[in-house]
């Protein structure tokens, strides 16, 4: 399946979550926001929320910086 992912389109192993997506972007563990379809997907839920063919998931990372 396909899914745009921060804008780039990827293709996603049926079944994938957002936190499969995160694993395949060596996301940093700790100041990370998701959002599926333009909805905020809880850190709770990660594991749990599957990326439907043809969504939109942008990840966010903190940056510090002054």
């Amino acid at each position: 399946m396909k899914a745009k992912v921060n804008g780039l389109e990827r293709e996603l192993a049926d079944g994938a979550t957002v936190a499969t997506v995160l694993a395949l972007l060596d996301a940093p563990s700790r100041g990370v926001a998701v959002a599926l379809d333009g909805e905020v997907v809880p850190r709770a839920a990660w594991e749990t929320t599957f990326v439907p063919d043809g969504a939109a998931v942008e990840v966010l990372t903190a940056v510090q910086g002054g």
